[in-house]
């Protein structure tokens, strides 16, 4: 591929709802482009992605056309990869939301738009060519939900039904395409799509104060000063267009790749980078936005933030404060890569081998730029290896994993004795496991994670503990006295109010240790066991027999009485703030006190239409949240769930505990 300066390169990322042809349109493209000689498998070639027939990761294609560079992401639709979407948006200057022609815009088009906050936009209604789309439904559908910003460009000459030929309203010409997207030019009488022109003019007026007086007194606008107000309206983000066609039958994509390459942002365009000056002139800077870890290495790619880059380059880790030596730079269209020498200040293309450099790094410069903003995994599972003995390969597995996918989380808990993975939903947890058989020649299965319930006491108690043996030589005794009640401290409270020597000050240790070993392990389920008050009050030694182990042991004699302190279950209960559309608000309530929630606040967002309900919920009831939710909101509802403190778990729930723990044990 030639050298490109930064004036020429286009940065774009295609987002939307899953199966409304993002895919299909970047093959399109790259089809048209001479990139690939045929469709299918380009950008979906991990093969989980061809055994799900979907996309799942972020996919890079860099490609000419017109003597423009494109460097085009194609992102998943599945909301469970939603950290893809906001890699891809990270180093992006454009995203194209692909939206289905029949359907219109679902609910992932309207999450692509939260994630592209601060990002330009412009829709690609696809699948035009189906005898049931309807462009002018869909196009009110967007500007409803989106507002007056949202504008025709690229319009179906047939309104609605199959369409066959597509009219570019601001050169007023009118195109069919043949099978391999070439454009015919065609007589129209643009005049009969005059309310796409109206919609056209009015927002393309709000990007200059003399349009818009040319509007007010209803002058038309040039070609000139349309293309000129659609260059700055996407600079400025102030103009979203709309443009159509069909990717599976190439029509109207030759004619949005042209608006692509003359009217989108280029990287050049991008100045600034929360608060940090960009210049094609200055120090070598590159952010790091995805990293995939293979059994062959890892590649991390990168887009040159500041200056520019070549192989061989040394640049310091910001992070990790070590240097990286950048001895191989590649761009890519999906698996097939090609090497290169230098990228120029903007670019986007990744290298390998990088030793200490992970997701978010940013290599060289002076100023780390910001990370991504990654949503949180609520959705855990317990790992269960198929074969004993794998758990060594799955932790190494897992972590190289976690290297690609900052939104999976694991850890071993000690305390369940479980190994936990925390993702974005069932089917993201479930790529997990296969990528772990695939890759790692290692199968597990999920099993429903354990809740790390604790126990403590509600009574005050007075227990005599004696632990006395005798077997010949010497012997062992040790004999204490002990008041228990409910402590204020989250663990044990040891005091001592001995008088007279009874027991001598230094066995006091001897007993503590006995109490906190003890303790481990609960009277009634076996959890552990947290505010417990100990005070040493009385008790009793032999001047040759007694010891340290025989305090410790006496002292735990005298805590298994607690038994009688009116012992109970305590759950854990974490607080939750879940943001949903008010139309949902009475079904999630429901839903909360269904979980045993205590609904704690309820208020109106600063997102428009939407409502925040806050709730003290237990922790156990919230395993499936993450799915349920997704359920209920169709996807559009999203929340934080943090741990709060333990709470005395109602009696017939205690009791279903014990139970369960009595099983396990047995």
């Amino acid at each position: 591929m030639a050298k490109y300066q930064s004036e020429s390169i286009k940065n774009i990322a295609l987002l939307g709802h899953s199966g409304d042809g993002k895919t299909a349109l970047a093959e399109a493209m790259l089809l048209l482009a001479g990139a690939i000689d045929r469709v299918g498998g380009t950008m979906d070639f991990d093969p989980e992605e061809k055994k799900r027939g979907t996309s799942i990761s972020a996919s890079l294609a860099a490609f000419d056309w017109k003597g423009k560079k494109i460097n085009l992401l194609d992102t998943p639709g599945i909301f469970d990869f939603a950290g893809e979407v906001k890699q891809a948006l990270r180093v992006v200057d454009t995203a194209v939301l692909v939206v289905d022609g029949k359907s219109g815009f679902k609910v992932g088009t309207e999450l692509s738009w939260d994630y592209a906050e601060g990002v330009s936009k412009c829709f690609f209604v696809n699948k035009t060519d189906d005898d049931n789309a309807n462009f002018d439904s869909v196009l009110e559908g967007l500007k409803d939900q989106f507002g007056s910003s949202v504008c025709p460009v690229i319009v179906p000459c047939e309104t609605s039904g199959k369409a066959k030929r597509f009219c570019n309203l601001i050169t007023g010409e009118a195109f069919e395409y043949d099978a391999k997207g070439n454009a015919k030019k065609v007589d129209f009488d643009v005049s009969a799509l005059e309310d796409y022109t109206a919609a056209l003019t009015e927002a393309l007026a709000e990007t200059d104060d003399e349009l818009m007086d040319k509007f007010f007194e209803e002058e038309p606008f040039t070609k000139e000063e349309m293309l000129g107000a659609l260059r700055k309206g996407l600079k400025e983000g102030i103009v979203v267009p709309v443009f159509s066609g069909a990717a599976t039958t190439l029509a109207g994509v030759a004619s949005f790749l042209d608006v692509v390459a003359e009217s989108f942002k280029s990287a050049a365009d991008k100045t600034e980078d929360g608060g940090i000056a960009l210049s094609k002139d200055g120090d070598t800077a590159l952010l790091v936005f995805k990293s995939v870890a293979d059994t062959f290495g890892k590649k991390s790619f990168f887009r040159v933030m500041n200056g520019s880059v070549k192989k061989d380059s040394q640049l310091q880790n910001l992070r990790s404060e070590q240097n990286e030596k950048i001895a191989r730079i590649y761009t890519c269209v999906g698996a097939k890569e090609t090497e290169t020498d230098d990228l120029a200040f903007g670019d986007i293309g990744y290298t390998t081998k990088l030793v200490a450099t992970n997701t978010g790094d940013t290599l060289g410069g002076k100023d780390a730029f910001a990370a991504i903003d990654y949503p949180k995994p609520y959705y855990r599972q317990a790992i269960v290896p198929k074969s004993k003995g794998d758990e060594d390969k799955i932790s190494g597995g897992i972590a190289k994993l976690l290297e690609e996918d900052p939104t999976i989380k694991y850890e071993n808990n000690a305390e369940t004795k479980q190994m936990l993975v925390h993702g974005l939903g069932d089917i993201h947890l479930e790529v997990v496991s296969q990528k772990l058989k695939s890759r790692y020649g290692v199968s597990i299965e999920y099993t429903e994670p354990k809740t790390a319930y604790r126990e403590t006491i509600k009574k005050t108690i007075q227990t005599d503990g004696k632990h006395k043996k005798q077997s010949g030589g010497s012997g062992q005794y040790g004999h204490v006295k002990i008041t228990f009640s409910h402590g204020e401290e989250d663990g044990l409270t040891f005091t001592q109010s001995v008088v007279g020597g009874s027991v001598p000050k230094n066995f006091y240790p001897a007993v503590e240790k006995g109490l906190l070993e003890a303790m481990q392990k609960g009277v009634l389920a076996g959890f552990p066991v947290v505010n417990l008050a100990a005070d040493l009050f009385d008790g009793s030694y032999h001047p040759v027999d007694s010891n340290e182990i025989s305090f410790k042991l006496a002292a735990i004699l005298a805590y298994k009485q607690t038994i009688n302190a009116n012992p109970v279950i305590l759950e854990p209960v974490g607080y939750l703030k879940v943001l949903i559309p008010t139309s949902y608000s009475g079904d999630i309530m429901g839903d909360v006190s269904k979980r045993r929630g205590r609904i704690m606040g309820m208020g109106e967002s600063e997102r428009k239409g939407y409502t925040v309900i806050e709730a003290e919920i237990p922790s156990a009831e919230m395993n499936n949240y993450a799915i349920q939710l997704r359920a209920m909101t169709q996807g559009r509802g999203s929340y934080t769930f943090d741990f709060v403190r333990y709470e005395e778990a109602p009696g017939e729930i205690a009791n279903k505990i014990i139970e369960e723990a009595k099983k396990a044990e047995d």
